[in-house]
């Protein structure tokens, strides 16, 4: 007899495990349905693992300037087998928490590789080849994404890596080739860069970060190069030949093709949504342009399925995916959940410095035709940044003259990617300029920067 459920969600990620425990807060009985492991790739392999190696870089980039701080250290070293055991380490106990958490929660997991056969039923494939039937009134698709491949660079596992092939490397790699400098790619360039590997960026775009604001990219290429980074933009890898011991890198620039020769390649171009073998064709789902097709409460054209996180348009994001989650979720119970603004989603950078962003950039809210007031303020002014030894970057708002609207908050620097929660909470409330003036922020902190740069954007800034 085939198991019931009022909801299955096929994925255990941050889209799919968050949606299973609050549909089953809603009363609703619950199945998750999940091939690898509970939590999905942020979880395993993406958000969490790589801030784990982040912050082991972060202490050895202290550890070699002790001086800085008025210490002394002696033959600091470093294993990077314990460095990437350590991050699997972290990864693995929030695995387990995903677990106790959805046992917790009376969700029921289903191990196994679903396809939907048809509207209600769900046919799962066991790891052994054994098959089970699953019927739900409702059907979350929450499969997430892949690392995305170029025809030209392949990705081997070997010499040409994805994501998940550079946080468990067996060996550190002397030099890397970096294609791409999205979110993925300069965190893995700062880790590999400060633990002691040659890393060199290309970017097919103008500058690094392309989608962040102009300035933001600008400070983060200066603070990369200082730290021995190279950088490529309006640049392509055209092939790489891996016959030899390592890569023969062919980089097409505006100066014509030149070769480099690295210990490996680190594909970084983006991801690919996993909508394979769902039986999206076969139900008539509606596809656009690689991502399934829903609406505000995450319904696809068919009834009863829905679709939420990497697989449908928007930012790919593990909050987005959560948040998306909710509110399918609580439409499905009945709750009226106020749809998603995607114009107040954060975006955060754990490289070093960091980067936070939020809204328009500077050049977007012209563009729209908004009169606006821009402050700055930046970390070398700041007492608890020049305390921390962290005065790169900066806080940079931006405001309608008008109406005092907070359009957009680009920050670059240490911690910035716990500041941002500020301006997105401030935009949800559609606080102004003058509230965050006037809202006292504690002294010394990095955060009271936001506070300085709002002052800045109305000519009354203090300490600049």
């Amino acid at each position: 007899m085939a198991l019931q459920y009022d909801v299955v969600v096929i994925g255990s990620g941050p889209g799919g495990y968050v949606a299973a425990i609050r549909a089953s807060q809603l009363g609703l009985k619950v199945g998750v349905v999940e091939r690898e492991s509970l939590g999905g790739i942020c979880l395993n392999w993406g958000c969490i693992p790589t801030k784990a190696l982040l912050k082991s870089a972060q202490v050895f980039d202290y550890l070699k300037h002790p001086q800085d701080y008025g210490l002394s250290a002696d033959n600091v070293g470093y294993d990077f087998g314990a460095v990437v055991k350590r991050s699997r380490g972290v990864a693995e106990g929030m695995s387990k928490g995903v677990t106790f958490l959805l046992k917790k929660n009376k969700v029921d997991v289903i191990s196994g590789t679903a396809k939907i056969s048809k509207p209600g039923e769900v046919a799962v494939t066991k790891a052994d080849g054994g098959a089970e039937t699953i019927q739900a009134k409702h059907i979350i698709l929450a499969t997430g994404a892949r690392a995305r491949e170029l025809p030209n660079l392949p990705i081997d596992h070997k010499k040409i890596l994805g994501y998940r092939d550079a946080m468990v490397l067996p060996e550190q790699p002397k030099s890397m080739v970096v294609v791409g400098s999205g979110a993925i790619g300069v965190e893995f360039a700062y880790f590999y860069a400060t633990m002691g590997t040659k890393v060199t960026i290309v970017e097919f775009m103008p500058r690094i970060v392309p989608v962040e604001d102009e300035e933001v990219s600008k400070q983060l290429e200066r603070s990369f190069k200082k730290s021995g980074i190279d950088i490529l933009t309006n640049a392509s890898v055209e092939k790489v030949d891996t016959s030899g011991a390592g890569c023969k890198v062919t980089i097409k620039t505006a100066k014509g093709e030149q070769q480099m020769e690295a210990d490996v390649v680190l594909s970084a171009v983006g991801i690919q949504p996993n909508l394979e073998n769902l039986g999206l064709e076969e139900l008539g789902i509606t596809v656009e342009k690689g991502r399934i097709k829903v609406d505000e409460y995450y319904r696809t054209n068919v009834p009863g399925i829905y679709a939420i996180g990497d697989i449908v348009p928007g930012p790919a994001l593990a909050h987005v995916a959560s948040a998306e989650g909710i509110t399918c979720v609580e439409a499905i119970a009945g709750h009226h959940p106020e749809p998603i603004n995607y114009g107040n989603i954060p975006g955060c950078t754990y490289c070093y410095p960091e980067i936070a962003s939020v809204g328009l950039t500077e050049e977007e809210a012209r563009k729209q035709g908004y009169d606006v007031l821009v402050g700055k303020f930046p970390f070398s002014a700041s007492g608890k940044a020049s305390a921390s030894g962290a005065k790169d970057g900066f806080v940079k708002v931006i405001f309608d003259k008008k109406y005092g609207e907070w359009l957009g908050a680009h920050m670059i620097g240490a911690g910035v990617t716990d500041m941002i929660a500020e301006a997105v909470v401030a935009r949800k409330l559609e606080t102004t300029g003058h509230e965050i003036i006037k809202a006292i922020h504690p002294h010394p902190t990095m955060s009271e920067a936001v506070m300085e740069a709002a002052a800045a954007a109305y000519g009354e800034v203090i300490h600049l």
